[in-house]
Formats: C-alpha cells, sequence, structure tokens
C-alpha cells in the first residue's frame, strides 16, 4: 500500500511539473510603477500568448523573496536602481541569465560581470540650478566649494539615488577626498536633507536654495505636470562633468530570480524588454535614456541636449556601496 502512494505522488508531483513548466505566464515583482510597464507586458502578452502576472511594491522584494524561498512564485524581477539590483545579488536571490540578445542590446559596462542583473534604462544625476544664476558649468565636486554656502537642497544623502552617486566619488577619488567631499556638501547645505527630487526643484522655486541634485526624468514629469510647471521653469538642468569624466548615471534594472519557476518564459519578456519596440515604450512614457543603442529618446528628453555620461562600470560602482553608506554616517550627512 506505501509503494502505491508513493507511486502516485511522484505520478501527481510529475503531472504538476509538466503543468508548471508548460504555463503560458511569467510571474514579475516590480519596484516599477504600473502605469510605465503594464503597456509593455500587454503588448509581450498580444505578441507572444504568455500571460504576464506583476505584483507591485515600493520596498521589501528581498525581504519577501527571503521569506518565500524555493517556493516562491517570482521569475523576473524589476527594480528602479542599481542599489536594489546589488541588494538582490548580495542576498543571493539571483541566477545568471546567458542570452546573446540581451547582451548584444546592453552595454557591458551596464550589466553584470556574472550575467546576474541587466539595465534597462538609464538617468542623469543631474544638478538642478536657478535661472537666476544664469548659465553654469558644474561639476559634482564644485557643490562642496565654500561660495555656495547655504545655497544647496536635496534629498537624504542614503536615498539610494545619492548612494549610488557618493559610490562613483569613491571609485573615481577614494574614501578619504570622498568624505572631505561630504563634509563640504553638507557644509553648504540651505536646510537638512528632506522630500524626494522634485522638492528640492520646489524649493528652488521658493527661493530656499540655488542648487539641487535630481534625476533627469524628474524634470520631465514636472514640465509635463500643470501644478508643477512652475517648479521646473524656474531651474536649468544641467549636466555634471562635460569638460571630465561625464555625468554619472543611474538605471532601472531587471533580473531572473533564484528559483524562478517559469524561466523560459521569464527569458522570453526579458528579451523583450531590451528589444527596440520595448526600449522606444520606456523612453516615451518615463522620459528615460534607452540602453539599446539607436533608438530614440523622446522628444522633450532629446530637447535637453547632448551629454557625456560616465562609462565608469556600475558593477565597480556597487562595489563601493557599503564604503558610501559609511561615509555619510560617518559625516552625519542627513542630520
Amino acid at each position: 500500500m506505501l509503494k502505491k502512494l508513493i507511486v502516485a505522488a511522484a505520478m501527481l508531483l510529475t503531472s504538476v511539473s509538466t503543468l508548471v513548466s508548460a504555463a503560458d505566464e511569467v510571474n514579475v515583482y516590480s519596484y516599477r510603477q504600473p502605469f510605465l510597464v503594464e503597456p509593455m507586458f500587454n503588448k509581450f502578452t498580444e505578441q507572444t500568448g504568455i500571460k504576464v502576472n506583476v505584483v507591485f511594491a515600493k520596498k521589501g522584494m528581498a525581504e519577501r523573496l527571503a521569506r518565500e524561498g524555493q517556493y516562491s512564485p517570482a521569475d523576473i524581477l524589476l527594480t528602479t536602481d542599481i542599489s536594489r539590483l546589488i541588494e538582490l545579488q548580495d542576498k543571493k536571490l539571483l541566477q545568471a541569465v546567458n542570452s546573446q540578445v540581451i547582451d548584444g542590446a546592453i552595454p557591458a559596462h551596464l550589466r553584470d560581470d556574472n550575467n546576474q542583473w541587466f539595465s534597462l534604462t538609464t538617468r542623469v544625476r543631474n544638478i538642478y540650478s536657478a535661472k537666476r544664476m544664469g548659465d553654469v558649468a558644474l561639476n559634482y565636486e564644485d557643490l562642496a566649494l565654500p561660495k555656495y554656502k547655504g545655497r544647496i537642497c536635496t534629498r537624504s544623502g542614503k536615498h539610494p539615488y545619492n548612494v549610488a552617486l557618493v559610490a562613483s566619488m569613491v571609485a573615481h577619488h577614494g574614501e578619504a577626498k570622498t568624505q572631505e567631499w561630504l563634509e563640504g556638501v553638507k557644509e553648504n547645505l540651505a536646510r537638512k536633507p528632506q522630500g524626494n527630487d522634485r522638492g528640492q526643484v520646489q524649493a528652488i522655486h521658493q527661493n530656499l536654495c540655488d542648487l539641487a541634485i535630481g534625476n533627469s526624468y524628474y524634470f520631465g514629469k514636472m514640465i509635463n505636470d500643470e501644478k508643477q510647471k512652475v517648479w521646473a521653469d524656474a531651474v536649468n538642468i544641467n549636466f555634471p562633468n562635460q569638460a571630465n569624466r561625464g555625468a554619472h548615471i543611474n538605471v532601472s534594472g531587471m533580473a531572473m530570480a533564484k528559483y524562478a519557476p517559469n524561466q523560459t518564459a521569464a527569458l522570453a519578456l526579458m528579451e523583450f524588454l531590451v528589444s527596440e519596440q520595448a526600449q522606444q515604450m520606456y523612453a516615451e512614457v518615463n522620459m528615460e535614456y534607452p540602453v539599446r543603442a539607436g533608438v530614440k529618446r523622446s522628444a522633450l528628453v532629446d530637447s535637453w541636449g547632448e551629454f557625456t555620461a560616465d562609462d565608469l562600470s556600475l558593477a565597480t560602482i556597487a562595489k563601493h556601496r557599503k564604503t558610501a553608506l559609511m561615509l555619510l554616517d560617518k559625516v552625519q550627512f542627513d542630520l
């Protein structure tokens, strides 16, 4: 009797496994907002017949995946910045993906050396300046100059966008000089770090400061917002370090979950997301820069002009993330 039960259980497991592997669906955990990714998922389903199930979240992805372990239904993970990709990697929640399609679409410095994560779009960490200042050419290093004392606004230094910027400074200048720079920037703050990127541009409009740090796509969002357009009209968007290494960029990205149950469908979706069609949708909807060469920017983004981007590998920046956090605590940047 026991032998029959074991055989029956084995047959049931085989049947379930067949259903799972044959299922025409893929499960996504996403930090990206619905308005941005759902149109692409709908287009993917229309073209392939593969259904996309999405769990949207603002935080806690790594904790959820760790809790679910090998029973997690997650196939693909979408994040809003490099820091969250590295968090997932550090906690061993990802698996390598080998795809000539993906490798051919994404430049080497915008993907993991071991193929565990891949960039989908880029955005610049710009310096916004009050139009009352006129045209200015700025480096990130300039934010620590004494002439800007009491004139700079920023969100929390420990927000992932700023952590990545600080990590890039460590990569370029070393720990000691980056600490000195952070101390200078803190000394120049007009107020305690607070709010989000748009809030810093609002502060310039309100004459609370003259310079602010913020991602490029927020400029486009403010321009297209009836209430916030007046904030955007008060500033110029500057691409830093154009006379030397280029502007720091961050990314949105994707990865395959360690225990992805629908790997074939997941790979199909990942390859779709780096296609010309999906990259163009990203560019138009969220005013980000496509990672795939040859894909046009949105007309609004293109109007901001050409710029040189820092080609420092994101993997290199990621290695300095913990040092960046340590330095931000050491100088008590947010206090």
